[in-house]
């Protein structure tokens, strides 16, 4: 049983699978690994885990799914960002405006397709 609001573990799974495309992910099934975590913390999230009807390593599965996706969605605000300022700083053309140039330019140097 999945808590409410919880994908179920599959869905979870195949959204951690953006990342097999690195070499420390190469592993062809699940990776058993020894944390220590502090009691209270550990019992907090057996109570939490047994609430909602689902086990530890879930909980732990979900938490670190949630870190990496917030990792990236922090470096893309700031790629963006950096993206957005560089545009402001250098000037830049509205995507219309380049893409006609570039077809000017194109039919300029290919001579332009008769079909």
């Amino acid at each position: 049983m999945v808590a409410k609001g919880t994908a179920p573990r599959s869905s979870r799974l195949l959204a951690v699978n953006r990342w097999a495309g690195k070499p420390a992910s190469w592993y062809a099934s699940p990776m058993k690994v020894t944390i220590d975590l502090d009691s209270e913390l550990y019992r907090a999230i057996k109570i939490e885990a047994a609430k909602s009807d689902r086990s530890v390593r879930d909980i732990v599965d979900e938490a670190l799914a949630h870190w990496l996706d917030a990792l990236e969605e922090a470096e893309d605000q700031a790629s963006a960002a950096d993206a957005l300022e560089e545009y402001r700083r250098d000037g830049g053309a509205a995507a219309e405006g380049f893409l006609q140039s570039l077809a000017a330019e194109t039919k300029a140097t290919y001579g332009v397709d008769e079909r």
